[in-house]
């Protein structure tokens, strides 16, 4: 999504990048919905790149936040599903790698011989030590 996130207006619209991504969301989107996203997807982007408004974007959260704005994500729900996607994915993954961060530091050749429910435990107090700062004795 690198591309979609830096792309210098609306005009550069990667219709490609967010129907890849929306194959990576098998549960959010099944064939018939991949097929309609496809159709959508270029019915929005015609829809929207005669208006100054959208052609002066710059970036997926301003076409996110303007879509929302002109009421257009009622219209077009697959749309506006990928596009709220497309935005949060960069967080969920950061979180993610993060936690598999942690967890290498705790999982050492000692915590290996511990079970499992101890290894979640001390990952989680690892994880959330700001969450865990606040909690009185």
């Amino acid at each position: 999504m690198g591309d979609l996130s830096t792309c210098d207006s609306f005009a550069q619209f990667d219709k490609s990048k967010l129907l890849k991504l929306a194959k990576l969301f098998k549960y959010d989107f099944d064939d018939l919905d991949l097929i309609d996203l496809e159709g959508k997807l270029e019915i929005y982007y015609h829809s929207c790149i005669k208006y100054e408004c959208f052609t002066t974007l710059k970036g997926i959260s301003e076409i996110f936040c303007l879509m929302v704005s002109t009421g257009k994500h009622r219209s077009y729900p697959l749309v506006y599903k990928i596009l709220k996607l497309a935005l949060i994915l960069p967080v969920a993954t950061a979180s993610v790698e993060r936690c598999f961060s942690k967890l290498k530091l705790l999982k050492t050749d000692l915590h290996n011989k511990i079970d499992d429910e101890f290894l979640n435990d001390a990952l989680l107090c690892y994880v959330e030590t700001k969450a865990l700062v606040k909690v009185e004795n």
